[in-house]
Order: structure tokens, then C-alpha cells, then sequence
């Protein structure tokens, strides 16, 4: 049975039909950049849809550009040829709804109209963005994965760069660069010290307006994202996650010089690098140490989300782009995978009173972890645990930080059996107190998974409550019964766990 079918049966859950037949049909949007062309088709729910399918190539379109004005023959087929496959992929996949945009090569080839001409005959209407256009757009992806982003954004392209400021959800000013990554070596090859001349003055001209020095850059695009990967590569770093992933500023030298001595082969080994951006990571490098220079970046914070995200985050009504990012893909993914449709929720108020001091970005934490509560049960038992920390860790989620994905992880492999001591791999990401708090959250779920059965009637009458130095569970008469061997073995094991005594008031 589908999870719309069990919505559909299940009319005890109406918020949840809602939000999961909210009518989102499948979009495919298709990025006709400089240097890549790419197809995403996506699905799932409005606020934060899943990627159903990836693909691009690396055509080139902008590559001849900055010499010739023009789109190279070569580069143009092989783009078409790409999009005549994406076109039938698409029709293949019964998308509804195909969203095909150009950026800055097809916006300044001189042949760029013919390009498009023959797009259009594969059956692509085509949507040419202005540097402003893409700008914005891709401010708004950021927001869409980062809503309390407060920093300045840089999208670097093949053709162009945008820097945007953004705060508050706002773009705060905006401006596009005819300097993207496949420009740049043209300009260094000019000597020392013309790459930050020319940035400087197309910024001058552009209109930019300095920002006081200190603020965050977020990156975006693919170049500056492997550049991220091999950072992480050189520092070990225990997720395999860019997305929020952050460098200090001092780092971009490093990688700079690593680049120059790193032997080729070795960087394309690395886990997910892209074998064509490697010729251009020196140059992106390059860029991105003069831009930070120029703007005087406190940190850097990579951003999966961008220009793709942004087409469909613009089209969202407000109060849909207004969801939490996360909560709306745990909530998603706990119910695809659960028992029993929006157990989580409600497994998320009864616990609340246990956490009442947490602050506002920890409550967050802990609800995803309670709609996440049921992903392991498919598993063998064995190996629940490790289902909800491997979950946690590695899910396609946005809107939060390593150390919180760490507490995520805690709280998931504390209810689902492994313990409440901190794995190596966790420690590495969080603090002690972190995860302690977070296995905390873990053993309240499990009390509730197991007093309940994973259904609601006994989480609507039983109640928890913090009583000074003790957890008091407040049991009706009408559903003593509930009350097992097993479900006061995990009560005495969650009051241990906070260090805190316990008592059952059974109520008349």
C-alpha cells in the first residue's frame, strides 16, 4: 500500500493528509549552464522535494567564449545531444512540469539565439536568466536549505559570478560578473595581481556596495562544492556531507598550494569529485581566495542548494516556504518508513515536557528525532541502531548544522537500542554535553515506543512530567494495563539516564 493510500485510510491523521497530498507534481528542472548541462527530476513534498533523478555533462557551452563570443560547434552538439536525452527522460518519467533555463553563455554567445533556436525544436522552451535573475534565484535555493542564512552569497558559474546579501530571507543587494571559473585562468595568465585588479573593478562597475567585513560567505556551485571535498579529503573529516560543511578562510591557501603538488589521479580517486571540474579547481581556488580577500569573510559555509532549488523554492506560497526545511523531510521519511503515519508527532509533545529548558534550536533537533523514531524496525534487530544512526548522519537533509546531525544521530541510536554512550564517529562532530543531551531525548523516545506500541491511544492519556528531581508517569485507571514489566524497565533506564528518580501516579 502507498503512503498516500494509507493517508487516504486513515482519516484519524487529517494534518497529515494535508501536508503529504499537498499537490505537488513531478518538476524536472534543466540548467543549461557554462561550463555543465544538467537535469534534475525531483519529487516529494512542496517545501523540500527529493532528488528522483541527477544528471549532467559537462558541454562547455562558455568555454570559447572569452576569445571567440561564441558558443564552440563541438561544445553546442554535445549539449544538444544531452538534452535530447533529457527531453525523452523526462517524457519517460511522466514529468508534468519541465522548467528549462540558460544562464550566462547562452546569454552572451553571439550565437546564442540559434542554441536556443534548436532547443526549441528538440521541444525545450527555454527561460534565459539575466545575471540579476540568476542572482536572486539562487539566493533563494540558499534560503530554501538555509533559512537563517545572514552573509553574503557567491554562485560561481563557467560564465559568470553572483554575490548576493542576504539577510532575513531578503536580498539585500545583488550583482552578476562576466568572471566565472572558465575566465579566470585567461586572467591570471595576465600576471600577479590582475585577478584581484579585474575583480575589483567589475565590482566597482557592477554597482556593489561594500558590506562591512566579517559577515559569512556562502558558496555555491559546483566548483567551489569540490573544492569543499577535497578539504574535507585533507582534513579527514568524518561526514561525507558538504552541504553546511564550513572552512576558515585560511584554509583557501592551503588548498591553493595542494593543488599545484597534488597528483591528478589522486584527486580524481577522491570519493564523488568530478573528473572535469579538477582542470579549473586551481583557478576556482584562485577566485574564491581574492573574493573573500576583497569582502573580508569571517567563515565560509558551502551550499548544496542553489540556483535549481531557488526555481522552485520562488514558486512556493508563503505559508509553504515557510516550513521548517527539516522537520518537513524528517516528518516525510519517518512516515514513509514507519508503522504507524504521525506517531512522530505525537511521540514529540508527549516527551516535550522531559526537555522543556532545551532552547528553541534543540527542540527542533529532537522533533526531527522522534519523526525519524520508527526507521529502523524494517531492520534486523540486530542492526536498528545502526539503521537510525547511519539515517541521521547521512540523510539528504538541509536546515541542519554537523554538530546537530551528531545529536540526531545520538538520539536515533539511543531508542533504537544501542545505548546511551557516544560512538567515536559522533564524538568527532559533537561535544560530550551535546550527545549526552541527545541520548537523553533517545531513552524518552524508547519509553514512549514501548508504553505505546507505536499507537496513539496510550500517549493521549498516559502522561510524563519533571516533578523537581523526579520523572513522574501519570497513569488513568482506564489504561493501567498498559503498564508492563517492560514499559517501567525503560521508565527506570530514561530516569537513570537524566539522573533523576521516578514515580507512577496511578489516577483514579
Amino acid at each position: 500500500m502507498s503512503l498516500l493510500d494509507r493517508i487516504t485510510r486513515e482519516p484519524s491523521h487529517p494534518d497529515m493528509r494535508d501536508q503529504v497530498l499537498d499537490p505537488f507534481h513531478r518538476i524536472a528542472i534543466i540548467d543549461i549552464g557554462s561550463n555543465s548541462v544538467r537535469l534534475v527530476v525531483y519529487d516529494g513534498p512542496r517545501r523540500i522535494p527529493f532528488t528522483l533523478f541527477n544528471e549532467k555533462i559537462l558541454a562547455g557551452l562558455g568555454a570559447d567564449i572569452g576569445t571567440t563570443g561564441r558558443i564552440g560547434q563541438a561544445a553546442m552538439e554535445r549539449g544538444l545531444r544531452a538534452l535530447i536525452r533529457f527531453q525523452r527522460l523526462c517524457r519517460d518519467m511522466e514529468v508534468t512540469d519541465i522548467r528549462c533555463v540558460a544562464t550566462a553563455a547562452v546569454r552572451e554567445a553571439s550565437n546564442g539565439p540559434e542554441f536556443v533556436a534548436r532547443v526549441q525544436e528538440i521541444g525545450l522552451p527555454v527561460r534565459i536568466l539575466s545575471g540579476e535573475e540568476e542572482g536572486h534565484t539562487s539566493a533563494a535555493g540558499l534560503v530554501s536549505g538555509m533559512p537563517d542564512a545572514d552573509g553574503i552569497m557567491g554562485d560561481l558559474g563557467g560564465g559568470s559570478l553572483e554575490l548576493v546579501r542576504i539577510r532575513g530571507g531578503q536580498v539585500l543587494q545583488s550583482v552578476s560578473i562576466p568572471l566565472g571559473v572558465l575566465r579566470v585562468r585567461e586572467v591570471r595568465a595576465r600576471g600577479k595581481g590582475t585577478l584581484a585588479r579585474t575583480l575589483s573593478a567589475m565590482l566597482t562597475a557592477a554597482g556593489w556596495q561594500e558590506e562591512d567585513a566579517g559577515l559569512p560567505f556562502y558558496m555555491v556551485g559546483g566548483s567551489w562544492r569540490s573544492l569543499a571535498r577535497l578539504d574535507m579529503h585533507l582534513r579527514a573529516y568524518p561526514l561525507p556531507i558538504f552541504h553546511n560543511y564550513e572552512l576558515t578562510p585560511a584554509r583557501i591557501p592551503t588548498l591553493s598550494r595542494t593543488l599545484t603538488t597534488m597528483d591528478k589521479a589522486a584527486i580524481k580517486a577522491l570519493p564523488y569529485m568530478s573528473g572535469g571540474r579538477i582542470p579549473t579547481l586551481p583557478d576556482a581556488a584562485a577566485l574564491l581566495g581574492e573574493v573573500i580577500t576583497r569582502l573580508g569573510s569571517s567563515k565560509l559555509v558551502v551550499s548544496s542548494y542553489g540556483l535549481r532549488e531557488g526555481l522552485l523554492y520562488q514558486d512556493l506560497p508563503q505559508d509553504v516556504s515557510a516550513q521548517d526545511p527539516l522537520l518537513v523531510a524528517t516528518r516525510a521519511e519517518g512516515d514513509a518508513q514507519g508503522r504507524f503515519l504521525g506517531h512522530g508527532d505525537l511521540i514529540e509533545r508527549w516527551t516535550a515536557p522531559l526537555f522543556a529548558d532545551d532552547p528553541a534550536p534543540l527542540r527542533r533537533i529532537r522533533h526531527a528525532a522522534c519523526l525519524l523514531a520508527d526507521v529502523g524496525w524494517r531492520a534486523n534487530p540486530d542492526f536498528r541502531a545502526e539503521r537510525g544512526l547511519e539515517t541521521a548522519l547521512h540523510g539528504n537533509w538541509v536546515g541542519i548544522t554537523a554538530p546537530e546531525r551528531a545529536m540526531l544521530a545520538q538520539a536515533l541510536y539511543t531508542s533504537l537500542g544501542g545505548g546511551d554512550a557516544a560512538t567515536a564517529e559522533l564524538q568527532k562532530l559533537a561535544t560530550t554535553e551535546q550527545l549526552a543531551r541527545a541520548a537523553q531525548w533517545g531513552l524518552a523516545i524508547r519509553m514512549a515506543q514501548r508504553l505505546s506500541g507505536g499507537v496513539a491511544s496510550a500517549l493521549n492519556s498516559v502522561s510524563v512530567a519533571l516533578d523537581r528531581a523526579t520523572i513522574l508517569l501519570r497513569v488513568p485507571a482506564t489504561d493501567a494495563d498498559l503498564l508492563g514489566e517492560a514499559a517501567e524497565r525503560r521508565l527506570r533506564q530514561l530516569a537513570q539516564g537524566m539522573g533523576r528518580d521516578y514515580r507512577i501516579e496511578r489516577l483514579a
